[in-house]
């Protein structure tokens, strides 16, 4: 996926499905000039990791 893409399943208030290693994700927070977002899985909010957008997959 990339930063563009990201930041309007982001900013979207409809569901995307989007998965980082195999687990759905929420995408919080995207920094478009770093290609990073901030995310966590969908069973725990607590979670939090930034990850590079290229490693998001739309479903």
């Amino acid at each position: 996926m990339d930063a563009k893409r990201a930041q309007q399943i982001c900013d979207s208030s409809d569901t995307t499905n989007v998965m980082y290693n195999g687990s759905s994700i929420y995408i919080e927070h995207v920094d478009q000039d770093k290609g990073m977002a901030t995310i966590h899985p969908l069973d725990n909010p607590t979670q939090k990791q930034s990850v590079s957008v290229d490693s998001l997959k739309e479903q």
